[in-house]
């Protein structure tokens, strides 16, 4: 049976059909649905976990213990997990491991374009890399396989448009596949510096064992015609570099970490002029040229954004058809949602003309107009230690005007130890945890404070309060997100106190409330269009010709332009 599936689809589909029983992940677009996809089918364990380095070692425990296991994550959130992955690789697995990374050309959803094959060529693990739907299915299957025979952890390698791209995938039964037994094996899982120095020895006699078997793994393909000219790529690059319509010799690799010398050096003898085709950084171009190739790539393709057709027909000499009378389409700038309740304390900071050190998350977008009111944002958890940094470089008396912001999910995933430091370190920041009681940006997954698992199931739900007085804030307050004028007030106290403060500001995303709310309306009588109320960067606000205008689709009735408004010209309507 075949069915259109997009690519995290398919790999959830290849895990189910490769027998294994545990999945573990953080969500990160382009990631979120593998795991969301892998929990709809019985008989596989999957779990959201706290962040991306309990995720893999959950993993871990899991395939030593026996069982086939997978991770899942985006390419920033392997930098979380490096730690694990860099010594699994040492002490190799007993059942099948698979890490499945999506990598973001492009930046679409994400604050940098690191590319997950260097650090796996750095972890010395192995890359399989799919160019379409149905490959992503095949390739898990793939993975288990050289997982359990060269006893290795291996990442698939995803990308965006793999990802979120569909295609025909045929679906088969899943490989029964039986537990298997956990020897004790200190020298080979207990990694002292005594019993790891063995097993770095191990580690690059597998890989060098992997690039020479690639011909019989059958993890290539070669495309030859009579061209003079030869191409080198990889995953969505490939389907690039078919759609192109450019007459070439192709090896495609489908593993891209160990590469099989024997094998590229053998392509290019058949070629005048050897092109790599890869996106991000030069991976493969570096270690060709190493081979004695005279490979060219990133001086036409560069190392920025996702590589295109048009480009690969530029580069090698094909005409570009233009689009005549094509209009260059509006920008749609990132904006917080309609009643998203991060709204009001963004206007509060605005208004306070605070320092504020930030965080990921779709409050992330309170750095755009109008609001512009967060000034740094580096990684997960980032802004608690970034503001206590602050503090120190400038004093206590610039902390009466910095704040850290954190989401709910996020606070969880990294900023605890963050806070713990601040307190140990005698800091005196003032904390802001932004709970919507949801993984917002990724889709509104579960965390260990909604009380909900990932399947849905009921769970213990961390208390955040308790949990900040337990590493020592004694000045914890929870305030209405929506009550601005709670917020300021507990903004100005907090931050004029010498010792750490936390405030949690506490309301559900408004998109988890099903029910329908009622829409505000303008009174035209009071209105004088002053547009204060579109300060607030509402997208249900519009400052109309003669009154002020609000979207009925778009209103969500979070009550924020009634608050501010000064002629009390804005009032709640009717369903």
């Amino acid at each position: 049976m075949k069915k259109l599936m997009l690519g995290n689809e398919a790999i959830a589909r290849g895990v189910y059909e490769a027998g294994a029983t545990v999945a573990s992940a953080y969500p990160g677009t382009p990631s979120t649905e593998i795991t969301e996809c892998i929990a709809k089918y019985d008989g596989i364990y999957a779990e959201w976990s706290p962040n991306e380095k309990v995720a893999m070692e959950v993993a871990i425990g899991s395939a030593i213990g026996g069982a086939r296991s997978v991770v899942s994550m985006k390419h920033v959130g392997l930098n979380v997990a490096a730690d694990p992955l860099f010594t699994v690789a040492y002490t190799g697995v007993n059942a099948g491991l698979t890490i499945f990374v999506a990598d973001d050309p492009g930046m679409h959803s994400s604050q940098n374009e690191q590319d997950t094959r260097i650090l796996a060529r750095a972890a010395q693990v192995p890359v399989l890399e799919p160019a379409d739907s149905m490959e992503c299915k095949e390739f898990v299957k793939k993975a288990m396989c050289i997982s359990e025979t060269y006893d290795t952890p291996v990442i698939v390698r995803l990308t965006t448009r793999v990802s979120h791209s569909q295609g025909i995938v045929e679906v088969c039964e899943p490989e029964a596949f039986k537990l298997k037994s956990y020897v004790k094996n200190i020298k080979k899982y207990v990694m002292t510096p005594g019993n790891a120095k063995g097993r770095h020895v191990v580690v690059e006699e597998r890989m060098q064992k992997l690039a020479k078997d690639i011909k019989e793994l059958g993890l290539y393909k070669e495309e030859l015609t009579d061209s003079k000219i030869g191409i080198i790529t990889s995953g969505i690059c490939y389907q690039y570099v078919k759609e192109s319509g450019v007459r070439a010799n192709i090896l495609k690799l489908d593993m891209v970490n160990p590469l099989p010398e024997d094998l590229i050096k053998d392509f290019a003898k058949k070629v005048e002029k050897v092109y790599i085709v890869e996106e991000l950084e030069p991976a493969i171009e570096e270690q060709v040229r190493s081979m004695g190739i005279d490979a060219v790539g990133k001086s036409f393709f560069g190392r920025q954004g996702e590589i295109t057709v048009r480009k690969i027909r530029e580069v090698l000499g094909y005409e570009v058809d233009e689009v005549k009378g094509a209009k260059e389409l509006p920008i749609r700038p990132p904006v917080l949602c309609p009643g998203c309740p991060h709204r009001g304390v963004y206007t509060v900071l605005k208004k306070l003309n605070l320092t504020v050190t930030g965080d990921i998350g779709c409050y992330t977008l309170g750095s755009s107009l109008p609001h512009a009111a967060m000034d740094t944002c580096i990684c997960m958890g980032a802004s608690i230690g970034m503001s206590h940094g602050f503090e120190k470089a400038r004093g206590k008396e610039a902390m009466k005007k910095t704040v850290a912001i954190i989401g709910d999910s996020t606070f969880i995933h990294s900023g605890i130890t963050g806070l713990i430091n601040v307190v140990y370190n005698q800091g005196i920041s003032t904390v802001i945890i932004a709970d919507n009681s949801t993984t917002g940006m990724t889709g509104h997954q579960n965390h260990p404070a909604t009380g909900k698992t990932l399947k849905g199931e009921i769970t213990a739900a961390l208390n955040l309060e308790e949990l900040v007085k337990a590493v020592g804030i004694s000045n914890v307050r929870t305030v209405n997100a929506y009550d601005m004028k709670a917020v300021e007030a507990a903004l100005k106290e907090e931050t004029a106190k010498e010792a750490p403060s936390v405030i949690i500001t506490k309301a559900p995303c408004k998109l988890l409330i099903k029910e329908k709310w009622d829409a505000y309306r303008i009174d035209e009588d009071k209105c004088i269009n002053c547009g204060i109320c579109s300060k607030l960067g509402c997208p249900a606000l519009a400052k109309g010709k003669v009154v002020t205008e609000i979207n009925d689709a778009l209103c969500a009735g979070c009550g924020l332009c009634a608050a501010i408004c000064p002629k009390d010209a804005i009032s709640k309507g009717e369903n």
